[in-house]
């Protein structure tokens, strides 16, 4: 059959099976927003471009399903790019169309002409630029096919204003592979057998679990592979709920805001079974110090990932799930209960919440997220933005499930958390969702609170108050001599107003005795909820590394290590 431009965009959104886009019209796009009232999806209207692709991150986290997002020429698709860099660096699948001038004004610096496919070429997986109607399907169809295959990631199809309007013959084929483009699945069975050898014979293993494993869905294998093999397990913080954090075996975090048995661990381990992590410079610490003492296997899907910035002794290229399966077929039961003692002996000697983060001083920001955690569901979506509410989150709050948090790991954009919790929400409506935000992060993308109004989503943002950007103001603490320049955001708005003049309800807490109240208020109430907690403006993240330094070298609160 013959279809318009516009028509075959929807017509390959409902082959795919895509049930929900957010994005912002604008003139290059009309003929593709006319079209939606002849179709069957659902589109949400967001109040800014950045937003829409966070609400797609976020959807794509939680569903597992590539998020699609809609955007106009110029100023629409640029506003695109910080949405796109996060996630490409977390490798997030989204599909994101944008509309461009007409093809006979490309290159001639017409209105609203930019040159996205260009702007986006180091962030995106793999982007094209539409010339000809009849290329349209072809590139739709491996644009969602590249996106969630091998290493997921970000695909932009940037089309021409005519091209929505011309008309051709429509022919879909479902990709199910293209030439030169071949992700490897299967483990080498060879190296499986040596990972097994070394797994078996290892003394003092450690499992450093990625954002990989959740991407593949091998959450169950890790588990497996940990409780089986007795075998203490660390996260990254993209990993985080990839294994059960009240499991004993589980050591939380490692790495500048890891625990110390997590740092310890690494550091003193004579295996590490990496798997789906790329050894980023925040888990790494001191490159030529990290995990001296351990043979490193590392599972990966992405082979570029392999080697690039730690020595690997046995190398896997593959899909974490499959890999690991492999490995479970060979595995003998672990036997490290020394280890494991030692292990323990470094949790309970160095606990991450002192008694004083809970009564002393102001309300501390450690205390309000326990209570999140005590307060929501095991299954609550939480999604932070990025600072020192971010490792918080990470270190106080238990993550018992796989897809359970979203934050910006690699790329670290303020303004991601509560956008995304937008998408979350609509990816699974029965959860409850938390947005954990900073004063300084929820004001970079507050608008979208008219967005959550509007389609009434239940989100509760919880903002982690301290009139400050946190995280800058603790390294001018610690690294510049308590100099703080331009840190302090006293002075801000009014949430609670703020939350009101969008048609939210808005709550203030300012004691401890409060804050169980508000949250179970919020959750109470069907549809958006912001609480201002007012915390102690100078209470820091520790443990903490510090850059370039060796991950044991762990400073843990008033310059102590």
């Amino acid at each position: 059959m013959k279809l318009k431009g516009a028509a075959m965009i929807t017509a390959v959104l409902e082959k795919e099976q895509v049930d929900l886009v957010f994005g912002y019209p604008g003139g290059a796009v009309l003929s593709l927003y006319d079209q939606l009232y002849r179709c069957k999806l659902k589109h949400i209207l967001v109040r800014h471009e950045q937003g829409a692709v966070h609400a797609a991150d976020g959807y794509a986290r939680v569903s597992g399903k590539t998020g699609v997002v809609f955007a106009t020429s110029g100023p629409g698709a640029t506003n695109l790019v910080t949405g796109i860099a996060t996630a490409y660096m977390d490798s997030v699948p989204l599909v994101l169309i944008t509309g461009q001038v007409a093809t006979r004004l490309i290159g001639t610096d017409s209105f609203q002409e930019a040159d996205i496919t260009g702007i986006t070429l180091p962030i995106t997986k793999h982007n094209y630029l539409i010339k000809d109607v009849q290329e349209l399907p072809d590139a739709l169809s491996e644009a969602f096919f590249i996106a969630s295959t091998g290493r997921p990631g970000p695909v932009l199809v940037d089309i021409p204003k005519d091209i929505f309007e011309l008309e051709d013959q429509f022919d879909y084929t479902h990709r199910r592979e293209i030439p030169g483009y071949k992700p490897t699945i299967e483990g080498h069975s060879g190296q499986i057998q040596r990972a097994v050898k070394a797994i078996n014979a290892a003394k003092r293993p450690v499992i450093f679990a990625g954002g990989g494993v959740i991407i593949a869905g091998a959450s169950a294998e890790l588990t497996e592979l940990a409780e089986r093999g007795r075998i203490p397990v660390v996260l990254s913080l993209m990993a985080l709920g990839a294994f059960p954090g009240n499991s004993p075996l589980f050591l939380g975090m490692p790495g500048m805001h890891g625990t110390v048995s997590a740092n310890y661990s690494i550091s003193e381990a004579d295996l590490i079974i990496a798997a789906g992590v790329r050894f980023d410079d925040r888990v790494t610490g001191q490159l030529e110090s990290f995990a001296r003492k351990a043979q490193i296997i590392h599972i990966d899907i992405d082979p570029a990932e392999i080697g690039k910035n730690v020595a690997i002794d046995i190398p896997i290229v593959g899909d974490v799930k499959k890999v690991l399966q492999g490995i479970l077929k060979r595995l003998q039961p672990g036997v490290t209960e020394d280890w494991l003692k030692k292990v323990e002996e470094w949790r309970q000697g160095n606990p991450l919440c002192s008694e004083k983060q809970t009564s002393e001083g102001g309300m501390k920001p450690q205390f309000v997220i326990r209570e999140i955690d005590r307060l929501t569901p095991d299954n609550a979506i939480i999604c932070t933005d990025v600072g020192q509410h971010q490792m918080w989150t990470a270190q106080h709050y238990c993550f018992r499930l796989p897809r359970t948090f979203l934050s910006s790991g690699g790329l670290g954009t303020m303004g991601y958390g509560f956008p995304a919790s937008l998408g979350a929400t609509l990816a699974s409506p029965q959860k409850t969702v938390f947005c954990i935000a900073g004063d300084g992060s929820f004001q970079m993308n507050i608008q979208e609170l008219a967005t959550a109004v509007a389609y009434n989503l239940n989100i509760k943002v919880a903002i982690i108050n301290n009139g400050c950007l946190g995280m800058v103001r603790q390294w001018q603490e610690l690294f510049y001599g308590g100099r703080y320049s331009h840190t302090s955001i006293q002075g801000g708005p009014d949430f609670v107003k703020v939350a009101e003049a969008y048609g939210a309800l808005g709550l203030r807490v300012s004691a401890p005795s409060e804050v169980a109240g508000a949250i179970e208020q919020a959750l109470a109430i069907e549809g958006p909820v912001v609480i201002d907690f007012l915390v102690d403006a100078g209470e820091n993240v520790y443990p903490m590394v510090a850059p370039n330094r060796p991950i044991s070298e762990i400073i843990m609160g008033s310059g102590k290590r």
